[in-house]
């Protein structure tokens, strides 16, 4: 049955139903809370700092750990290395990374944060907390940490 709105347009599916009758449920679910959060910020953070997703993820990264090699960050992420190898060329060329050799592996490369990729990180990264907030803001702290230990038990 197709419900009308008061113009006489078709009203949107509600996501809710799909929640419901979905063979993959939970991982559905958490597939829609994450591009709910994600997405619509990363689209505005392409559009404000012209960087793409697999750019920040680098970012994000190095925040985390001081240095890593593009093959640290594809397994941390679970991003392909091919997309990752594009945005570290990009990054360095912009002057948000900088790298030295891997004296472990010369076919590694060591990557860093510059100061300007540790600032641009701080500007993205307040707004993927705002964003987050604003998904999460119906739980309240008991529910939050409820939902912290059940994430965290994912991927233990």
């Amino acid at each position: 049955m197709v419900r009308r709105q008061l113009n006489g347009a078709a009203a949107p599916p509600d996501p809710a139903r799909m929640f419901d009758t979905v063979e993959f449920r939970d991982a559905y679910r958490i597939s829609y809370l994450t591009n709910a959060i994600v997405v619509p910020t990363y689209e505005a953070i392409r559009r404000d700092f012209g960087i793409i997703r697999a750019e920040y993820v680098l970012l994000l990264c190095l925040a985390h750990f001081p240095v890593l090699t593009a093959r640290d960050v594809s397994r941390i992420t679970r991003m392909p290395r091919n997309s990752l190898s594009r945005a570290v060329h990009r990054m360095l060329a912009e002057g948000y990374l900088d790298r030295s050799p891997d004296p472990s592996d010369g076919r590694q490369a060591r990557l860093t944060l510059s100061p300007r990729g540790r600032g641009l990180h701080e500007q993205i990264v307040a707004r993927l907390v705002k964003r987050q907030e604003e998904i999460l803001a119906p739980l309240n702290v008991k529910e939050r940490r409820q939902l912290d230990r059940l994430l965290g038990a994912l991927h233990e």
